[in-house]
C-alpha cells in the first residue's frame, strides 16, 4: 500500500505539474506581457506625472462636503532619443488600479495580473527635445471606470508627431486614482455611474444625487468638464515654472485641443463648448450632452465612432447597446456635426466595438474572440483612429495640412467618411 501510495502521489504530482505548466502557458497566451507598436512619428517620448489640488472647488464624489478636488495628471511630451533608457511602465500603481477595475466589472483579478510588467515607448523624465521652442497641447479624458493611460496607443502616436498630451485621471469616474501619499479613490460602481451620466444626453432620465447631494446640471458631466479648465490653468503655471525642471516654456498654450473616449468624449464636448482656450475637439464613440446639442459648437470637431450595424453586432455578441442608446449616440453626434458653422468631420469605422477605441486590442490576442472588440483587426482599427486623430489636430491645432481630411480615401475602405468644409 505504501508503494502504491507513493506511486499515486508521484503520478499526481507529475499530473499537477503538467496542469500547472498548461495553465501557465494558457495564461501567457491569453494575457501576455504585451507591447505597444513603435510610434510612427520622428520624436521619442518622455513622461511625467503630477498631483494637483484645486483649492477653489469641492469634490462632489467625496463624503465630506469640504473635500477639495484632487487630480492625478500624466504628461507625455516629445523627448530626446535614448534607445538604452528604461521604458516607463504602462500603469503606475497597476495592482491597485486593475484590482479596482476587476471588482467594478466583476471580473477575475488574474486577468489583469500581468499589466504591472507592461512597459511603453516612453521614458520617465526624459529631456524634452529642442526640435521646436514649444509644442501644441492636447488634453485627454478617460472613459467611465477607466484610467488615464487607457489610450496609450493614441497618445504615443500623437506625441511622436510633436504634441504634448496631458491625460487626466478624474476621481469618481476613474476605476481607481492613487495619490502620492497612498490614498486611493475607488470609482463609483458601474450601474450608479451610468445613472450619473445618462441625464447628460438622455432626456427624461432621472436626476441623480451624489453623496446625498443634488447635482448641478443634472449629471456629473459639467463637474468633470470643469477639471479641464483647472488643468489648463495648471499647465499654464507649469509652462511658467515646472517644478520638475523639464517643461518650463515648452507648452504652446495658444494651440490647445481636447479629446476623449466614451464618457471622456461627452466631457470633451462640454469642455469644447465652455472653454475658450480649446481650439478643436475630438470625440470618440460618445453621445453629445444635451447642452452641446442645444448650443452647438463653434469650433472644428471630429467624431470617430461606428455605424449602427456595428453597435447592434456588439449587442448581439456582448450585450448592452439598446436601441435607445444607439439612437442617443448617433443622433446627438450627428446633430452637433450637422450644425457646425465651420469645419467638421464624421468618421465611422465599420466593424469596431466600443473597446476598439481604447487599448483593449493590445491586452490580449483573443480580444475579438472574447467580444471585447469587434471583428476588425485590432491594430488596423488603431491605425485608422491614429491617422484621423493626427490629421485633425495637425490641421486645426498645429496648423499643418492634415490632407487625410480632404475626403474619402482608398487607404481605409472600412471608414464611412463625411466632412463639412466652410
Amino acid at each position: 500500500m505504501k508503494v502504491a501510495s507513493r506511486w499515486w502521489l508521484g503520478r499526481t504530482a507529475v499530473g499537477l505539474g503538467i496542469l500547472g505548466l498548461l495553465l501557465w502557458a494558457a495564461l501567457h497566451i491569453l494575457i501576455p506581457v504585451f507591447r505597444f507598436a513603435p510610434p510612427t512619428g520622428p520624436h521619442a517620448i518622455g513622461s511625467l506625472t503630477y498631483h494637483w489640488v484645486d483649492a477653489s472647488r469641492t469634490d462632489i464624489f467625496a463624503a465630506d462636503a469640504n473635500t477639495r478636488r484632487e487630480l492625478m495628471v500624466q504628461v507625455w511630451y516629445p523627448a530626446e532619443a535614448g534607445a538604452s533608457s528604461t521604458r516607463a511602465p504602462y500603469m503606475q500603481d497597476a495592482d491597485a488600479v486593475t484590482g479596482a477595475l476587476a471588482r467594478i466589472h466583476d471580473m477575475p483579478r488574474f486577468l489583469f495580473s500581468r499589466f504591472k510588467y507592461v512597459t511603453t515607448n516612453a521614458v520617465t523624465a526624459a529631456r524634452v527635445t529642442d526640435s521646436q521652442p514649444g509644442y501644441p497641447v492636447l488634453v485627454f479624458l478617460e472613459g467611465a471606470t477607466g484610467f488615464r493611460q487607457m489610450n496609450t496607443f493614441q497618445v504615443e502616436a500623437l506625441v511622436s508627431h510633436g504634441y504634448i498630451v496631458v491625460a487626466v485621471d478624474q476621481p469618481g469616474a476613474a476605476a481607481n486614482v492613487v495619490f502620492p501619499d497612498g490614498r486611493e479613490v475607488v470609482g463609483v460602481p458601474v450601474l450608479q455611474l451610468q445613472a450619473l451620466i445618462r441625464p447628460s444626453h438622455m432626456p427624461g432620465a432621472a436626476a441623480p444625487r451624489v453623496q446625498g447631494r443634488d447635482l448641478k446640471g443634472g449629471s456629473i458631466v459639467p463637474f468633470l468638464a470643469q477639471d479641464v479648465s483647472y488643468v489648463l490653468d495648471q499647465i499654464a503655471m507649469l509652462n511658467r515654472e515646472d517644478p520638475k525642471r523639464l517643461l518650463t516654456g515648452r507648452l504652446d498654450l495658444q494651440r490647445v485641443g481636447v479629446f476623449g473616449v466614451s464618457l471622456g468624449g461627452i466631457v470633451a464636448g462640454v469642455a469644447c463648448l465652455n472653454e475658450p482656450r480649446v481650439r478643436a475637439c475630438l470625440m470618440m464613440d460618445a453621445p453629445m450632452a444635451s447642452e452641446v446639442v442645444a448650443a452647438g459648437l463653434a469650433k472644428p470637431g471630429l467624431w470617430i465612432t461606428r455605424d449602427a450595424a456595428s453597435m447592434r453586432l456588439e449587442r448581439q455578441r456582448a450585450g448592452g447597446w439598446s436601441e435607445e442608446e444607439i439612437d442617443a449616440h448617433l443622433t446627438s453626434m450627428r446633430a452637433v456635426y450637422e450644425a457646425l458653422p465651420g469645419p467638421g468631420y464624421f468618421v465611422q469605422v465599420v466593424g469596431t466595438f466600443h473597446g476598439n477605441f481604447t487599448d483593449i486590442p493590445n491586452w490580449t490576442p483573443l480580444a475579438s474572440w472574447l467580444n471585447l472588440t469587434g471583428p476588425i483587426d485590432g491594430q488596423r482599427g488603431h491605425d485608422i483612429i491614429n491617422a484621423y486623430s493626427l490629421a485633425f489636430f495637425d490641421r486645426h491645432v498645429a496648423g499643418r495640412p492634415g490632407k487625410l481630411l480632404d475626403g474619402p480615401t482608398e487607404r481605409y475602405p472600412e471608414v464611412l467618411f463625411e466632412t463639412r468644409l466652410p
